[in-house]
């Protein structure tokens, strides 16, 4: 079990039940959902109204679209149906008057505002959000609920805290960024070094879920989050070249995701890394992660700097990339790679991974003293057990896997993923000698 268990492949349903109101609205959430909060947002300062209101337009449009047909131009319908309502509720709230006499000066045909330093839509909303005056779990919680889209449980399940932990931060961040009265502008190029740890830590979160697919959603949503967060990346890339953390997570993501076309197989199971067919990875991609890590690991040795967060885990990715087969894997150089990750990256899902590439390249046994040193950080997480029950069964102890198998399924956040390690946990022979 080298590698987390990544993509949920959940099943499509009949297709012919779907109408094209149903598919227009996925569609245009998809893919404005981030755009319309934003620019109401910036309209009338109020993060928790724009959210408001478009979900609001959203409800609307399920009734309207269905019986009157999907409009010319869906995006522009949503937006000026939330327009309309956020007008409808100041004109309601009386405290509100100076909010109210500014909001219907507005004009739906306003001129579009300049794109300032970040020419892409998406990436310039993603700058905005991430502003300074908040915290980098706040900024970051917010962006991927505001601009991405995702449910407050999914940025949870990422995080590794409950729902309401992420709740709180939400909304703690809307209220300091009410309070202060910031504007929700076009960030200049001075603004962007100091936002560009938040973005980046967003486009990461991006392509995890992209992978954990915990939603009913089809997966298309994931391949989705993943095309994104690449396009975005290389975006970044080319706006801030310098940066290790960007060009480091651009690697990242060419490195994993040119392994997509073998994740899953062609009944719709998961497939580990140890099992994927390496001649279906996307080699372009991974000379392009190549070409790029490369030139930072040159720069590094000139000038004495050490390799952040992604850099190194492009790297860990890299080295499985270059393999030719699974039992060829150098585990004692991404071994070494993980004793470098955890100086800079100390969480607890990077200790699970260096418990299992210890696991690897030492035994299973030396594995599990380094994975059980993070039970308490990760006792309700399924990857902890998961991995505790491979590396128990490995190392002859069949009954403890068993249990931990359990502990797993129970906590697995997809059906998918409890298929996969239902099937694991069945393997394991109970008979044999512990």
């Amino acid at each position: 079990m080298s590698e987390r268990l990544e993509a949920e492949h959940p099943d499509d349903g009949d297709a012919s039940e779907s109408t094209d109101a149903d598919v227009a609205l996925a569609e245009v959430h998809r893919a404005e959902w981030g755009r319309i909060v934003a620019g109401l947002a910036r309209r009338f300062g109020d993060l928790d109204l724009a959210e408001e209101v478009a979900a609001e337009a959203f409800a609307v449009a399920v009734e309207r679209w269905a019986a009157d047909g999907v409009p010319p131009n869906p995006g522009a319908w949503i937006t000026t149906t939330a327009h309309r309502r956020a007008i409808d509720r100041l004109r309601r709230e009386a405290r509100r008057d100076d909010k109210h006499r500014e909001a219907v000066l507005l004009a739906d045909d306003s001129p579009a505002e300049p794109v300032g330093a970040v020419a892409d839509d998406r990436l310039r909303l993603l700058f905005a959000c991430c502003h300074p005056l908040l915290g980098l779990e706040t900024r970051v919680a917010l962006t991927l609920r505001v601009i991405v889209g995702l449910t407050v449980e999914q940025i949870a399940r990422l995080f590794l805290v409950p729902p309401t932990t992420i709740a709180q931060r939400i909304t703690r961040g809307k209220a300091k960024i009410g309070a202060a009265r910031v504007p929700f502008r076009v960030p200049e190029a001075s603004d962007l070094p100091d936002r560009a740890a938040a973005v980046v830590a967003v486009l990461s979160l991006m392509y995890t879920q992209g992978y954990a697919a915990t939603s009913d959603a089809p997966d298309r949503l994931s391949l989705d989050l993943l095309a994104e967060a690449l396009r975005l990346a290389r975006q970044l890339h080319a706006l801030l070249p310098g940066d290790g953390d960007v060009t480091g997570l651009l690697a990242l993501l060419l490195a994993s995701i040119a392994r997509t076309p073998a994740r899953i197989s062609a009944d719709g199971a998961l497939v580990t890394l140890a099992e994927q067919d390496r001649g279906a990875w996307d080699r372009d991609l991974i000379a392009e992660a190549d070409a790029l890590l490369g030139e930072r690991m040159r720069r590094a040795r000139a000038t004495g700097i050490r390799l952040g967060r992604f850099e190194l885990l492009a790297a860990i990715h890299l080295v499985h990339a270059h393999a030719p087969d699974a039992g060829s894997t150098d585990w004692s150089q991404i071994v070494a790679l993980y004793e470098m990750l955890v100086r800079v990256d100390p969480s607890p899902m990077v200790g699970v991974n260096h418990a299992i590439a210890v696991a690897e390249a030492d035994s299973p046994e030396a594995g599990l003293i380094v994975l059980e040193r993070r039970e308490d950080d990760l006792a309700g997480h399924y990857a902890f057990h998961a991995v505790r029950a491979h590396l128990l069964a490995s190392s002859g102890a069949p009954v403890e896997a068993l249990d931990a198998y359990e502990r797993a399924i129970s906590l697995a956040p997809t059906a998918a993923m409890a298929e996969l390690l239902t099937a694991r946990r069945d393997g394991v022979d109970a008979t044999s000698p512990g």
